[in-house]
């Protein structure tokens, strides 16, 4: 008797600990479940859909030439003063005193010496003047004929050189061939730079990217874009905060920004950054970005 009392009272000690425990859990789960409910929504940068400026980039070089050039050859026994280089003559200026009269300049350009003969001998005893005019700057590069539908006159161009690494010329295409050519399957284009500071020089490398397919569109940063597979989505932000994911078509991608094909509508605003911080049919804290 006394024994099955024993195991009664240990059995109803068992069930009671395994009471607590659930009874402590429930109360512990209750306690952070409350705790948390009460955690204020993320504060996520918020900007509104609007139109930017897209466009398509084709990249190409060219060398520097100058719009107007003409060489003199001289014969140094026939100088009666030193020549200046490197400096800028204007139209009628006289830039060789010779025995046999004066060469005057025939347009406003800068004078310089392209180098000797290969001939030594006559290297010794001759010189060759240059007068370039750099004031506008033209380059022939070759374009790849499956552009040939997209170039036009008059299409926006970007430069760089080298020597000015951080500078960005800009100018526009002057022209191009009527024909391909069918040994390089590509088509002459001529650009156009204004060199107001003389900075290209004649003969540079440049690395020129011409600009086509501009327009006026939609878009959204590139930070507001979930990528899941080939799909792309926003979060759109609700009148009431809360979180919509929206499937979007996309297009030319420009300075930091995607072109908006389909999906939104101007005005709506989308979570900018932070997209990682939320999901849909979740509460935000809009922070206004309108750069």
């Amino acid at each position: 008797m006394k024994r099955s009392t024993k195991v009664s009272s240990i059995i109803i000690v068992f069930f009671l600990i395994i009471a607590g425990v659930i009874i402590g859990r429930t109360m512990i789960g209750m306690h952070f479940e409350k705790k948390f409910s009460k955690r204020p929504p993320p504060g996520l940068i918020v900007t509104t859909v609007k139109n930017y400026n897209f466009s398509q980039k084709l990249e190409s070089f060219g060398t520097a030439l100058p719009s107007k050039t003409k060489s003199f050859r001289l014969k140094k026994s026939e100088l009666l003063t030193p020549i200046k280089f490197n400096q800028e003559v204007k139209k009628g200026d006289i830039i060789a005193n010779l025995k046999t009269g004066n060469i005057v300049a025939p347009f406003d350009g800068i004078l310089g010496k392209r180098g000797l003969s290969d001939d030594v001998l006559v290297s010794e005893s001759s010189i060759i003047l240059t007068l370039d005019d750099s004031s506008i700057i033209f380059s022939d590069l070759k374009i790849p004929e499956t552009y040939a539908a997209v170039i036009k006159k008059s299409l926006p161009i970007e430069a760089t050189f080298s020597g000015y690494k951080n500078k960005k010329y800009i100018g526009e295409i002057d022209s191009a061939a009527s024909r391909i050519n069918a040994e390089t399957r590509s088509l002459l284009v001529r650009i156009k730079i204004t060199n107001d500071n003389s900075e290209l020089i004649p003969g540079a490398l440049l690395e020129v990217a011409i600009r086509y397919n501009e327009k006026n569109s939609l878009g959204v940063p590139d930070t507001a874009v979930l990528l899941e597979g080939s799909k792309k989505y926003v979060y759109k932000v609700l009148e009431n905060n809360t979180i919509e994911k929206v499937e979007i078509e996309t297009g030319i991608r420009n300075k930091g920004n995607l072109e908006v094909v389909s999906g939104l509508q101007r005005d709506d605003k989308i979570v900018a950054e932070g997209l990682s911080k939320t999901s849909p049919g979740g509460k935000i804290k809009p922070i206004i970005n309108e750069n």
